[in-house]
C-alpha cells in the first residue's frame, strides 16, 4: 500500500474514532431526558393593594428548589423547606403558632407563578397586613 494511501486510512480511522462518539452522543441527545429532578423554579411578588388587579408589585425574587435551593429569596433554602413541608401546595401553608399581629387593615397580595416539581403554579392571596404575611410558613413569603 502506497504511503498515501496509509496516511488517508489512517486519517478516516482516527477522525472516525474521534468524531463518532460525539455525533452519536448529539444524535442521542433528543432521546435522553433533560434533567435528573423535576423542575421547580418559581417567581413570588408582593405589594400593597386588594388584589393583583389593583396592586402594584413591589418587590419579586425568584426561587429554584432543584437540585438545589437558589435564586434571588433572601432565604432560598427556608423557602424551599417550606414549599416542602406541604408538597407544594401553597393553599396548605397556615400561620405560625405563637405570633402576635395588630388589626390594621393594610392588605398585601402575594403571588406565586412557575413550576413546582413539574406542575404549574399560579396563586394569589390577599393577607390582612405585612406581619399576618410573613407568619405564613417560616421563610416563603418572608422577602
Amino acid at each position: 500500500m502506497p504511503n498515501t494511501a496509509r496516511w488517508a486510512a489512517t486519517l478516516t480511522l482516527t477522525a472516525t474514532a474521534v468524531c463518532g462518539p460525539i455525533a452519536g452522543s448529539a444524535l442521542a441527545a433528543p432521546n435522553a431526558p433533560a434533567s435528573l429532578y423535576a423542575p421547580s423554579a418559581l417567581v413570588l411578588t408582593t405589594g400593597h393593594g386588594q388584589s393583583t388587579a389593583t396592586a402594584t408589585p413591589q418587590r419579586a425574587v425568584t426561587l429554584t428548589c432543584a437540585p438545589g435551593a437558589s435564586g434571588t429569596h433572601p432565604a432560598a433554602s427556608d423557602a424551599c423547606a417550606d414549599l416542602r413541608a406541604v408538597n407544594g401546595d401553597l393553599d396548605a401553608l397556615r400561620a405560625r403558632d405563637g405570633v402576635l399581629c395588630t388589626k390594621l387593615y393594610d392588605p398585601v397580595v402575594v403571588t406565586v407563578q412557575g413550576v413546582w416539581q413539574g406542575k404549574r403554579v399560579d396563586y394569589e392571596r390577599t393577607f390582612a397586613n405585612e406581619c399576618v404575611k410573613s407568619s405564613y410558613g417560616t421563610a416563603l413569603f418572608a422577602f
